[in-house]
């Protein structure tokens, strides 16, 4: 792409209806039945900790499936995979509503996670080979943002289902919906593969032009044939980049985990210093409004000053929430502590916004990323997962604190070795 190009790509105008609308309807179908999943565990006879164990379940499916979609991208590519995806977590949504037991339901929540897997992936590659450097973390900001406008909203779309309907199920009929309006919106709409080949083909002509080259190549209209590239598969992969993904993606996952902690910590702290549901409810909401209020500008400040000048800033805010939080257990006014420290905590989450996908794509390689995005989400998803264990264990063998503590170092040793890896893997081109 050229100087010219790239310093007029607007990636909202580009790729808007294309990319994120399916990207946004998506999450808002999923967002709309995580937080029912207990309720129709427990419905099925599941105790507290087997429900838990349904809602982690499609967390489960998601580390499942990074590696296959990546291998299902390089093959089919990514708007393929996308129709796939869409359609074949319709046999989720079948088995959520027809479970009679918590197996069949777990079962069906476990395909619901393994199949958002390739959703993602399928997106995230589609980005990394067509969004230039100069604009990709703006560009994979507004993914993560598409995901993050369903996971705000699906819970009040959810709820306004309860009250029409009464009946937990319908939301999994609204996401059933939206799954097969993702299909139609991707099968039927105008493909951004296509798009993006229309618009590589007309950029080397006018290089061409410029260059007056007597024979450049001219347009007639018929695809370009792309330059036979070895193809490598995943865990080969794996295995040709696995220092950055040892080291790098190591520290990615350092990040998700610190991330995944606000949802595993703040509503057990609200519980422990005795506030009623609803102040919880409340505190948690304003911290996921400053979370996603920031979104975008954290692309704006990776694209203009480099990666490390959001990551850094992030940990460290999160650090310091965490680390707050872990000494005002007992101490007077704690729920107004709380509550700061919690807008803190989900203003340090939102200017991280889009780095593990961007990151990503920095250090992919540049012929077939797929299978190493695979790879790469695996990681960060499972430190993301590994979150509410390790909460969960310390708390039960010191206390609550203690394991905020614990994430606050998490974050600040994730901060230093960002310091050390970013400039070494991903450094600004």
């Amino acid at each position: 792409m050229s100087s010219s190009q790239t310093a007029s790509f607007d990636p909202i105008r580009r790729y808007g209806f294309m990319v994120y609308g399916p990207t946004a309807l998506y999450s808002l179908g999923q967002g709309a039945i995580l937080p029912l999943l207990p309720a129709l565990a427990t419905d099925l006879g599941a105790s507290l900790p087997a429900a838990a164990l349904i809602s982690a379940a499609i967390v489960i499916g998601q580390l499942a499936g990074n590696i296959p979609a990546g291998w299902l991208v390089s093959r089919l590519g990514e708007r393929r995979t996308m129709i796939i995806a869409a359609l074949a977590s319709l046999i989720g949504i079948a088995g959520m509503l027809v479970a009679t037991n918590i197996a069949v339901l777990g079962l069906s929540v476990l395909l619901e996670g393994f199949f958002a897997a390739s959703f993602a992936v399928a997106r995230h590659t589609f980005m990394t080979t067509r969004v230039p450097y100069t604009h990709r973390a703006r560009a994979l900001a507004l993914v993560g943002g598409s995901f993050r406008l369903g996971g705000f909203t699906g819970p009040f779309v959810a709820a306004g289902l309860l009250v029409l309907f009464g009946d937990e199920r319908a939301s999994v009929w609204f996401f059933a919906a939206c799954l097969i309006g993702v299909a139609t919106l991707v099968a039927f709409g105008p493909d951004p593969e296509e798009k993006a080949r229309i618009a590589d083909r007309m950029a080397a002509r006018r290089v061409a032009e410029e260059a007056a080259d007597p024979v450049a190549e001219e347009d007639t209209g018929e695809p370009v044939s792309a330059p036979v590239t070895e193809r490598i598969g995943v865990f080969r992969t794996m295995h040709r980049h696995r220092a950055v993904l040892a080291r790098l993606g190591a520290t990615a996952a350092s990040l998700a985990a610190v991330r995944s902690a606000r949802q595993a910590v703040l509503p057990l702290w609200g519980v422990s210093i005795g506030l009623d549901s609803q102040t919880i409810a409340l505190i948690v909401g304003i911290a996921g409004a400053a979370e996603f209020s920031l979104f975008y500008a954290s692309g704006q400040i990776m694209d203009r000053h480099g990666r490390l000048w959001a990551v850094i800033p992030a940990l460290l805010l999160m650090s310091a929430g965490f680390g707050g939080l872990a000494f005002t257990h007992d101490v007077d006014h704690t729920a107004l502590w709380f509550g700061a420290l919690a807008v803190v905590i989900g203003v340090g989450n939102g200017l991280s916004s889009g780095i593990l996908m961007t990151l990503g794509s920095d250090v992919a390689p540049e012929k077939h990323p797929a299978p190493f995005l695979g790879a790469w989400r695996t990681l960060t998803d499972g430190g993301a997962a590994l979150t509410p264990l390790i909460v969960s264990g310390v708390t039960a063998a010191a206390s609550l604190p203690v394991a905020c503590g614990l994430v606050g170092v998490i974050a600040l040793v994730g901060a230093g070795a960002f310091l050390r890896y970013v400039p070494r893997y991903a450094p600004r081109r």
